[in-house]
């Protein structure tokens, strides 16, 4: 292998490292909040703020660090973003109080957002070609699809070992490796779009909008949908996306041009995005309570069940995957894909109270394991495809924010008919776990529903062809 083709594939291997940081946090910090709890002396209440903080932040700078990249070099905000997040996990690992450990979650989930939203950016910049591009975004998709699971082992690992500080304090050697090698390895220059000025007035409504949606969901179950504050802040943020629609449709160089939603396959990858993460937020947080509510499993035990799943999609993601895109394009393993995770949450929608292992649980790990694998990389090609160079943060920010928000939205939404449903079977005289094992079910159905939407959606509107690495006769939107 060349000296240049093989500076390629580290610097893709140190951006998936980046990633992974990110990744993890998003589970890691659950398997310790009760020692969390117990050391800084939360209330129920109070410790949802140490996930809700970094929600917020994550979600509603997203669209935002994406434009940045565009604009001042996905490189330079890649390296903030690693910075930023390193020193917010520093203080998380020091914090003695609620208050430091709540704002420093706040400060690493928009770290968090800024290397999400530019590592997309950078991949497809790295990779030209249509086959490597191809097992990148592979590569790429297994670290995001993976590294929840690695989450809960390592969580459980580091608490049970050492305490729950180290769960962060472990990000800190990592962020130095990686920061130092995408110094080095990490092509730099402006941003494609250079020159450009930001649109400050739609990046002030877009973020508000979105961290008032992410407030209003995450806190839904917890004060009712139906309350004043969750509908008041619901409306709130839709008044906001209407003047950010308002104003892009107006500004010379708009922070996100309408007419992305024009490219038929970006649009698309979005709906799936919203769609499939729904699905897949069911999948994970809900068959990782039905493993430890109902069948009695400890958090290790939790994680290794996901190792089958993580297995199949590392297979797809180091080759099988970048084949298939290659051999069918991308409609064609996104619908199967995606209908292969909707019978996975079937059969974990059938999952009885007395369940086992290779009966009830991996059978269905092996589907959403295939289905995962086989349909996250086209869903990312379909989603950066269409969009010149200038806009590749734009529209990698914009599939990610799609995720976290579907994701955010459906789990709340699941969530809430599981917890109505196992309230009604309590009433009826149900026993506790036979009443959750219910209301898992109904949220496992409703999760399928989700992915084979997504799936049928996909199949009748993304194009069928493979994406060139640079489509022909793409403009920058803006102009």
């Amino acid at each position: 292998m060349q000296l240049e083709e093989r500076r390629r594939w580290l610097a893709l291997i140190v951006l998936c490292l980046g990633v992974l940081m990110i990744v993890l946090d998003t589970t890691i910090v659950n398997v310790a909040l009760p020692s969390i709890k117990t050391d800084l002396r939360f209330t129920d209440a109070s410790l949802v703020w140490v996930v809700n903080a970094y929600m917020l932040t994550f979600g509603g700078f997203l669209l935002l660090g994406g434009r940045l990249g565009d604009l001042y070099g996905h490189r330079r905000l890649f390296l903030a973003g690693i910075v930023v997040f390193t020193g917010a996990s520093l203080a998380c690992g020091l914090a003695h109080s609620q208050g430091m450990l709540v704002a420093a979650r706040a400060v690493q989930g928009v770290g968090g957002a800024v290397v999400t939203a530019v590592a997309l950016s950078l991949i497809m910049m790295l990779f030209q070609t249509p086959a490597d591009r191809a097992k990148a975004m592979g590569i790429y998709g297994f670290v995001c699809a993976g590294g929840g699971s690695v989450g809960v082992l390592l969580g459980g690992l580091l608490t049970s070992t050492l305490d729950w500080h180290w769960i962060f304090l472990v990000n800190i050697p990592l962020g130095a490796v990686v920061f130092a090698w995408c110094l080095r390895l990490l092509p730099g220059g402006s941003g494609h779009a250079a020159g450009g000025k930001l649109d400050v007035a739609g990046a002030i409504t877009v973020t508000a909008a979105l961290m008032l949606a992410v407030y209003a969901i995450v806190n839904g179950n917890e004060i009712g949908w139906t309350s004043t504050q969750t509908l008041g802040m619901l409306a709130a943020a839709v008044v906001l996306l209407a003047a950010f629609l308002a104003i892009e449709a107006r500004v010379r160089e708009p922070l996100m041009p309408l007419g992305m939603f024009r490219l038929r396959n970006v649009a698309a990858a979005n709906v799936i995005g919203v769609l499939w993460a729904a699905a897949m937020f069911a999948w994970f947080f809900l068959s990782a309570l039905y493993m430890q509510l109902v069948l009695g499993y400890g958090p290790m035990q939790v994680g290794l069940a996901f190792l089958p799943a993580n297995l199949i999609m590392a297979a797809f993601s180091l080759g099988l995957s970048a084949r298939i895109v290659m051999r069918f394009g991308i409609r064609g393993p996104i619908a199967v894909g995606l209908l292969l995770a909707a019978a996975g949450l079937s059969l974990f929608a059938f999952a009885p109270v007395e369940g086992d292992f290779a009966t009830h649980v991996l059978p269905g790990m092996v589907l959403l394991g295939f289905g995962a694998g086989m349909a996250l990389n086209p869903v990312l090609l379909a989603a950066m495809s269409d969009v010149a160079p200038s806009d590749s943060g734009l529209a990698s920010g914009l599939v990610n924010t799609a995720f976290m928000m579907g994701g955010a939205l459906g789990l709340a939404v699941l969530a809430s008919f599981a917890a109505a449903e196992t309230a009604s079977l309590q009433a009826a005289g149900a026993e506790l776990r036979a009443a959750l094992n219910g209301g898992y079910r109904v949220a496992f159905l409703l999760g399928a529903a989700c992915a084979a939407a997504a799936g049928l959606y996909g199949w009748l509107v993304v194009r069928a062809r493979m994406p060139d690495a640079a489509p022909e006769g793409v403009e920058p939107l803006a102009e």
